[in-house]
């Protein structure tokens, strides 16, 4: 974690005092837990929270410990109160794996635990996953394989037009396949909210032209003719990811699920018809609720009026990546099966 997110976590604790007191602890909480490797910010605040989310209104850091913004396998995890009785976790440093350096200066070599499972994310990390309608239209694409080949893999030649000699200094592109397009539910086929990316494979340019000569570096699939190329950025993605509440009310819907599944849980990516321009950013966290069925009243006076049973809360999903229209988001809770637009809303 960096500074930002120090800054972030005395940021909350101050704003937070005056919910501190509504934070409901588990039953069974530990009153203190060793970290382990594998561990997240999130499981460990899971043992004493019944809203693990809400961890950064209620840690505290000794300040005497360097770094104090980092949690280490071997740290301790304790609980306390504060005079007003409201519950603080606070941290003791643990013995440490250490390397010395030819100063004989005592340095860690061991790695601090992630806020949230990053290996359940980590292939959305690095690359584009949703392309605008826009962008579709205004990327280059492929033409041809060597041999005029539809088909190419990595060590390939490919030919390639509307590449822009400087758009990217290195040469170095990302070639995308345009997948499905995402919609709000019930929208006409024109509403649009992004389109589907899916990372084909990276490509280096050996001769600017019409069209262009590259060469695939890469290879995660078959790279077709028709896909797209993208300059390959240097996309820096805080993974952080400190959890809060949205600014604003957010009414949304799961509107794809990544692996194509019917039923959602947890760890599993969905995607949500919410993003910056509704003001969703990475680390927002939102409940999701199945609707409510809809059955018949036979015993009224009204017999057979159709009636809306209330909504029932399933899950917490939290926002790691976000888009114009639409968000990537994690399941970090699931207390029933989540479904395809199931709605979303803050906790």
């Amino acid at each position: 974690m960096s500074k930002k997110i120090l800054l972030g976590l005395l940021l909350c604790l101050s704003m937070g005092a005056a919910l501190a007191d509504t934070i409901k602890l588990k039953a069974d909480h530990p009153d203190r837990y060793v970290v382990v490797k594998g561990d997240t910010l999130w499981d460990i605040s899971a043992r004493f929270l019944e809203s693990p989310w809400r961890w950064p209104e209620v840690w505290s850091f000794n300040p005497q410990i360097k770094n104090p913004h980092l949690i280490y396998p071997g740290d301790v995890v304790y609980l306390e109160y504060d005079a007003q009785g409201r519950p603080i976790l606070r941290v003791q440093r643990g013995k440490p794996t250490v390397k010395l350096s030819p100063k004989v200066r005592a340095e860690r070599v061991d790695t601090p635990i992630a806020t949230i499972p990053l290996d359940a994310i980590s292939q959305f990390l690095g690359q584009p996953r949703v392309l605008s309608e826009r962008e579709v239209e205004d990327a280059a694409y492929i033409i041809s394989g060597s041999d005029q080949r539809l088909v190419s893999g990595a060590g390939d030649t490919i030919y390639a037009r509307g590449l822009v000699p400087g758009q990217d200094p290195q040469s170095r592109y990302t070639v995308l396949r345009v997948g499905k397009p995402y919609r709000n539910p019930g929208a006409s086929r024109g509403d649009v909210l992004g389109y589907e990316a899916l990372h084909v494979a990276d490509a280096v340019v050996e001769e600017f032209g019409d069209p262009s000569t590259l060469k695939i570096t890469h290879s995660n699939r078959e790279t077709l003719v028709g896909d797209r190329l993208m300059p390959k950025g240097a996309e820096a993605i805080d993974q952080a990811f400190l959890p809060h509440a949205p600014d604003m009310p957010i009414e949304g819907k799961i509107i794809a699920v990544v692996d194509g599944v019917s039923r959602i849980g947890q760890f599993q990516t969905v995607v949500l018809n919410k993003g910056e321009q509704d003001g969703l950013e990475v680390g927002n966290v939102l409940a999701v609720y199945q609707s409510g069925a809809v059955i018949r009243d036979n015993y009224g006076k009204d017999r057979g009026e159709k009636v809306t049973l209330p909504d029932i809360r399933a899950g917490i999903v939290l926002v790691f990546r976000s888009f114009d229209r639409v968000s990537y988001a994690l399941v970090m809770e699931s207390e029933r099966d989540m479904r395809i637009y199931d709605s979303v809303r803050n906790p």
